[in-house]
């Protein structure tokens, strides 16, 4: 079922590959990427799949993590210690993020989101993603937003053994 993402993570360090799935990002530049999906085994009428992979090219860097809320969070964290309890550039983006349609606006509001996971070091766990933008309804939207604004003390204690 996600053979597409084991064949992918074995091909990380093809430089070429990478750029060439990064260009799906682009809507001029998307049809060069339809060859590499194709070889991945990815159907290039599955957006989700296809955008999924051009954000693995991007930052190929994966995790564990429950869903893209608690990416944003750990973004969060990283990035805007300094908060004093206001509403952060980050927490912004997270909640444009959850007011998004499916699709194109979906696509570009979660990329920006990657990026700033790149720059802060922070894993993506992108099989979930993938599900969820596929899937993208106001259950995926609640289960983002309890992970993104869940307490300290409800995070702490999933992180002790």
């Amino acid at each position: 079922m996600n053979n597409w993402l084991e064949t992918l993570r074995t091909k990380k360090e093809d430089r070429g590959l990478m750029a060439n799935l990064r260009c799906y990002l682009t809507e001029s530049k998307e049809h060069r990427a339809y060859p590499y999906l194709y070889r991945l085994g990815i159907p290039i009428d599955s957006e989700s799949k296809s955008v999924v992979a051009a954000f693995y090219a991007m930052h190929p860097v994966e995790g564990n993590l429950k869903n893209f809320g608690s990416t944003v969070r750990q973004i969060k964290e990283t990035k805007d210690k300094k908060s004093n309890d206001r509403q952060t550039p980050t927490e912004r983006r997270f909640q444009h993020l959850l007011a998004s349609e499916p699709g194109r606006e979906l696509f570009a509001r979660v990329a920006r989101l990657v990026i700033l996971a790149k720059a802060t070091g922070v894993p993506v766990n992108y099989l979930q993603l993938q599900k969820d933008m596929e899937f993208w309804n106001s259950k995926t939207r609640q289960r983002w937003a309890g992970e993104f604004w869940k307490s300290s003390e409800q995070h702490q204690d999933e992180d002790a053994p």
